[in-house]
């Protein structure tokens, strides 16, 4: 294990616009921080960021007419944090420390944050308001681009009109200066409505949400992020949008830095009683829950403990990322993303630590 410090003086040598890139890879190595996190005092000074390439800052919501805002003024621009007006511009404050690092506003979200994207797409007017008012947020807070969160278009109208958001976007964030991506589902339930390879053709980075793929909406357990196995799974989903048109290196696998909590069971493949946790979720530096056993099951590439007030909880551990990243790698993908920076442990319990170390091979 070596230096947050000394990890970002060897990224530097991996600038993904050096004509070096090719010779040296660079992978993406990002997270996302969501801003209510600031209320339990974990401020952006507070985390560990120079194994982090791009910072996802969220989020932004979007108005019936398109406006694009940020889902907490106080938090996002007002509280004092880290000597400066909001978390928004810590994070932007500490690209002097990280110079390699890129701080990206997430627009949308689960529930209320993607509720009026298919309206707004839509329309000629509310698109270009969108447009308009996103790349605003952009230059008033020196951001290095957007992530469209829209989850997700419901039919192939509403798909149509999420290319077409991207197109505009891609036209007022041209690339290389500024980064567009996009954070979609795993399933092809979610994606079949999207033409990914149109899509893909203006975006930087197409975020793949390789989790949540058990939960309370299923009858029996399963391993939430599992990389292979039967059903979905990490593999799949790349195998999926790729063979619709998106190039392997903008594949950024996601990594989910929580455990999903099933009482009353043992193992995958049975029913539950009920969920522990937070809503049946648990950070995962909380994790093996206290009392508990870890165990790892390689050929599925998923970790879970079993007992206590948690039952089966299923989640990622240093094993499973080094996994995750050795996929990554070996089948040409762009990187890994965590969702979120805030519950990942320190030290050799690091999920981010192992990601970006297994990437580059350290």
């Amino acid at each position: 294990m070596f230096s947050a410090a000394s990890a970002l003086f060897r990224r530097r040598d991996r600038n993904p616009t050096s004509e070096s890139a090719y010779e040296v890879p660079f992978y993406t190595n990002a997270a996302y921080y969501p801003n209510w996190r600031i209320y339990r005092k974990e401020p952006p000074s507070s985390l560990r960021l120079g194994f982090i390439s791009h910072v996802f800052y969220a989020f932004a919501w979007v108005k019936e007419d398109g406006t694009v805002y940020l889902s907490d003024e106080w938090a996002d621009t007002q509280m004092p944090v880290d000597g400066t007006e909001g978390c928004l511009r810590a994070f932007v404050q500490l690209k002097q420390q990280y110079s390699q690092m890129r701080v990206i506003l997430s627009v949308g979200g689960g529930g209320k944050g993607s509720e009026n994207f298919a309206a707004v797409a839509r329309s000629r007017s509310t698109l270009d308001t969108f447009v308009r008012t996103a790349r605003g947020l952009v230059d008033q807070f020196g951001l290095d681009g957007i992530d469209v969160d829209w989850e997700h278009p419901a039919d192939s109208k509403q798909g149509k009109d999420y290319v077409r958001m991207l197109s505009r976007l891609r036209e007022v964030l041209p690339t290389p200066r500024y980064v567009l991506a996009t954070c979609l589902p795993a399933g092809q339930w979610a994606l079949r409505n999207i033409d990914l390879g149109a899509a893909s053709k203006h975006l930087d980075m197409f975020n793949l949400m390789a989790y949540d793929f058990a939960g309370p909406w299923d009858p029996e357990t399963g391993h939430h992020a599992k990389l292979s196995g039967p059903g979905v799974s990490g593999e799949s989903a790349v195998d999926y949008v790729v063979s619709q048109g998106v190039p392997r290196r903008k594949v950024i696998l996601g990594v989910p830095v929580y455990g999903r909590s099933f009482l009353g069971s043992t193992g995958p493949g049975q029913r539950y009683t009920g969920h522990g946790g937070e809503e049946g979720v648990f950070d995962y530096r909380d994790l093996p829950r206290p009392g508990t056993q870890e165990y790892h099951d390689k050929q599925a590439a998923a970790s879970f403990c079993v007992g206590a007030d948690g039952g089966f909880v299923t989640y990622d551990t240093p094993p499973t990322v080094q996994q995750k990243a050795k996929f990554v790698t070996s089948s040409k993908l762009g990187g890994l993303f965590y969702w979120h920076v805030c519950s990942d442990a320190r030290g050799p319990r690091s999920l981010i630590e192992t990601g970006y170390n297994t990437l580059h091979d350290m």
